[in-house]
């Protein structure tokens, strides 16, 4: 046999061996007789990936997506046209963009309403989809689940309830448990961590569901690559302690922002002991009206906090919502949810706690 030939077909053999950490099968095809014969379909570590998410949040499936916007897009599509989406009003800027352009090319009618705001709900129509991020993007406003959905099924039994639980994660909010249908992560954002892979996850513990996403996932070709899931598999590893240290350097940092005369209003979830258990990093905080304009400012003194896109990582972030999360919105737009250049958010990570009060002091001396 030709040397071309043999090298082209070695291979190691790897049936005897148990390595302690799962290997990147980073394959697309197997062979016919594989549970996995082709990667767009399904590969080893997506699959164990998604069971440990799924684990996490108490539902029955998980699919992993290659983003979180992704995530959104392929749930967006089990609507029909003339059928009704409800939006909340704040949520993520991409998102907003996303569902409006979706309903405008599909014929979906688009419902925009504060749904933190229980009173709202009584004027709402026949619903076919809600989706909604709690807590919300921006103001971390808290939308009670199970009242919701209890509410928008009264009038469409069929109606299908979805929440964006990135910023909850699964070990504070379990949505499918309290009346959701389906919940969504940005896999990039708190499963990661470290700033490095991206991802997303769509969660839901109705078969029929399931296997229509499932589908969906297979034509539109938006699987979780196999790199991707075993970096995102790798990273869950320590999730539990990276969010105890996250809420851990939150709250007292919490305590060294509120009441600054800089700040104008401090911005955290309602946290419950019901629907929300806990919660992690992300605070937003309004500049008083004497420094409402120097974002700039705060932001380039600080040394410990990137500027880039991103959160919920081992190293602190500031960001600007107005330039950064909801730029894609026009300015209108964004006034309309009361978002102004004065708002400001951080995203605290592993450092020592002390560290960062002085670089938030010498950010705050520099704005006065």
């Amino acid at each position: 046999m030709d040397k071309i030939t043999r090298s082209l077909h070695a291979k190691a053999n790897v049936e005897r061996d148990a390595p302690t950490a799962t290997p990147i099968y980073q394959a697309s095809a197997f062979e016919a007789h594989s549970d996995y014969f082709y990667t767009r379909n399904d590969n080893p570590n997506i699959s164990e990936f998604e069971q440990a998410v799924a684990i996490l949040e108490e539902t029955e499936f998980a699919l992993g997506v290659t983003t979180g916007m992704a995530a959104i897009h392929i749930v967006l599509n089990l609507l029909r046209p003339n059928q009704t989406l409800l939006i909340n009003k704040h949520l993520y800027g991409c998102s907003f963009k996303l569902f409006q352009w979706f309903c405008e090319n599909f014929d979906i009618n688009l419902i925009v309403e504060d749904l933190s705001i229980k009173n709202n709900w009584n004027n709402l129509p026949k619903i076919d989809m809600v989706l909604f991020e709690t807590p919300t993007n921006p103001f971390l406003f808290s939308i009670k689940i199970k009242e919701l959905s209890r509410f928008i099924k009264a009038k469409n039994e069929k109606a299908l309830v979805v929440v964006d639980n990135t910023w909850a994660t699964p070990f504070y909010q379990k949505p499918c448990s309290l009346g959701a249908d389906i919940s969504l992560h940005s896999a990039t954002k708190y499963f990661s961590g470290h700033s490095d892979v991206m991802g997303g996850v769509i969660l839901t513990d109705r078969k029929g569901i399931y296997d229509k996403l499932r589908s969906l996932r297979f034509y539109f070709g938006s699987i979780l690559p196999p790199f991707s899931a075993w970096l995102l598999r790798r990273s869950l590893f320590t999730l539990e302690i990276r969010l105890e240290k996250h809420q851990e350097t939150t709250k007292k940092l919490l305590e060294f922002i509120e009441g600054r005369a800089e700040v104008k209003k401090l911005y955290y979830p309602d946290i419950d002991g019901v629907q929300l258990m806990g919660y992690p990093t992300l605070i937003f905080f309004e500049l008083d009206e004497k420094w409402k304009s120097k974002y700039k400012e705060f932001s380039e003194n600080l040394r410990l906090f990137s500027t880039g896109t991103g959160m919920a990582c081992v190293t602190s972030m500031v960001a600007q919502p107005f330039t950064g999360s909801h730029s894609s919105m026009e300015d209108e737009e964004k006034y309309s949810i009361d978002l102004t250049p004065a708002l400001v958010r951080l995203s605290f990570g592993m450092e020592k706690v002390d560290d960062l009060k002085t670089d938030l002091q010498r950010a705050f001396d520099a704005i006065k």
